[in-house]
């Protein structure tokens, strides 16, 4: 598979190595250009290579969003249209700054996105594990214990393919339902960055209620 990176950061390039280590060839880019990723590519070896966002849009059989939130109109739409995507952003208001409808709950991150890329299969996903924890947390499927990433999204299909890329890198995965439901592992909910098993993520999602 095919996974390009729109966004080359912390969450970005250890997804990027994880991916590369379960046999997936990457495409990275970020909004400096593809110069200033030659270094994380000789790491990441033969199946990693670098683009513009646009470059790594096309032709991926799934993109991953991993860029601070404020810039979301920055993600190349046309690029999008039909495409997989996994968003990994979360809105954090001292960095992205305020925004209307985030403020008052009338709408979440992932769907914010959304409506700026029409056409794309978006699932909001990895946005609940630090990058250090997504590098160490993974146990094969099976393991006791093993911790779980919740996803939620529109599209069945979509979220397969997600949920797919989050076993093999060592995670299991809850599904929390159509994409609004993305608000109960947002940043402040009992599922954000804890480490639980499914059963326990059930629990916290349906927590985020109460």
């Amino acid at each position: 598979m095919r996974i390009g990176f729109i966004g080359a950061g912390n969450i970005g390039s250890t997804l990027a190595r994880l991916s590369v280590g379960a046999g997936h060839h990457v495409v990275l880019s970020n909004s400096r250009g593809p110069d200033t990723l030659a270094d994380l590519v000789a790491r990441l070896g033969p199946a990693a290579s670098a683009a513009t966002p646009a470059e790594a849009a096309a032709g991926s059989d799934l993109v991953v969003v991993t860029i601070p939130l404020g810039a979301y109109r920055d993600v190349p739409a046309a690029e999008l249209a039909g495409a997989v995507v996994a968003d990994t952003t979360n809105h954090y208001p001292d960095r992205d700054g305020r925004i209307a409808g985030l403020d008052d709950g009338t709408t979440t991150s992932s769907e914010l996105l959304a409506r700026h890329l029409p056409g794309a299969r978006l699932v909001k996903a990895f946005n609940t594990i630090w990058s250090e924890h997504l590098a160490t947390h993974g146990q094969p499927a099976g393991s006791p214990g093993r911790r779980a990433l919740p996803v939620a999204g529109d599209d069945a299909a979509a979220k397969a393919v997600v949920a797919g890329l989050i076993d093999e890198v060592g995670f299991d995965v809850v599904d929390a339902g159509p994409l609004t439901e993305g608000r109960r592992f947002e940043p402040g909910t009992p599922a954000y960055d804890v480490r639980l098993d499914a059963g326990q993520l059930r629990r916290a999602l349906a927590d985020a209620d109460r």
